[in-house]
């Protein structure tokens, strides 16, 4: 993946994680930054990254979407389930860049999306296990196993038919999230 992709990929992931929650909106103009550093270039997305600190609670929501359609990068709807996939796998992505431990991820998981996003259920389950691994016969580092081999998988599962339907929907779809 050359730079400009990774940036590319880490402010769509920035983006997720701030719609649903997980961040405050100065990461987002963190990644902005790092985006013009690695080589993406915009109008909107230069005015995104020259937001301060106290500005990105205001701002953020209003210069990220024309950001994001310049560059060709997605903004899925809010509560739409490609944004929470798209979350989900920004979340594996911190595991496997080691931001997070394997039980903060399943936690996290657990904690937002519960059992019920098709795509993060043996997440949950795992999340369940580190639970009662006291009346088990698992360990630890063999649950931690399994949830970062899930992570893996998240983040090169192909894109899920409701991502596709919202990058299908383009233009259209971005405006109403």
């Amino acid at each position: 993946m050359t730079p400009t992709e990774s940036a590319a990929l880490a402010l769509q992931d920035q983006t997720a994680l701030w719609r649903i929650g997980e961040i405050p909106a100065a990461n987002v103009i963190s990644a902005a930054c790092d985006a013009l550093v690695a080589g993406l270039d915009s109008p909107a997305l230069r005015i995104l990254a020259a937001c301060t600190g106290s500005e990105a609670d205001y701002d953020v929501h209003d210069l990220l979407p024309p950001a994001l359609d310049e560059l060709g990068l997605v903004l899925h709807p809010v509560d739409s389930l490609a944004a929470q996939e798209a979350a989900a796998r920004a979340l594996a992505r911190r595991l496997l860049a080691g931001e997070l431990t394997p039980s903060e991820l399943t936690v996290r998981i657990h904690s937002r999306f519960g059992h019920e996003l098709p795509l993060t259920q043996q997440l949950a389950l795992l999340d369940d296990e580190y639970d009662t691994l006291e009346y088990s016969d698992t360990t630890e580092a063999e649950i931690d196993g399994e949830v970062i081999a899930e992570a893996r998988r998240l983040t090169t599962h192909p894109s899920s038919p409701a991502e596709s339907a919202d990058l299908r929907m383009g233009n259209d779809h971005q405006a109403n999230g």
